[in-house]
């Protein structure tokens, strides 16, 4: 895969980049490079290999995933303009 110069003013365009028509011949000679390397990666075989998240084995301290409700409910509808029941009260905008 390659990439051509309305591809390379395209990506500025969609990232927002300045990118002025002597930077174009660059960028794209980069981008280029970066396609073939991506293209090299995908020929290696990695049947068998496990996919891992860091190169140290580490194992992190886990906590128990309880459910709560913070107990500031009072608290936080105190903020509120409106309130009933534990609930904020908004107008309507459905008919």
């Amino acid at each position: 895969m390659s990439v051509d110069p309305a591809a390379v003013r395209r990506i500025a365009r969609l990232a927002r980049v300045a990118v002025s028509d002597d930077e174009v011949e660059f960028l794209l000679d980069e981008l280029n490079a970066t396609l073939a390397f991506v293209e090299q990666l995908a020929e290696v075989d990695v049947d068998g290999v496990e996919p891992i998240t860091s190169v140290a084995r580490l194992k992190l301290p886990m906590r128990d995933d309880l459910i709560r409700d913070g107990e500031i409910a009072a608290k936080i509808l105190a903020n509120a303009p409106l309130a009933e029941d534990g609930f904020f009260l908004v107008p309507k905008v459905i008919e």
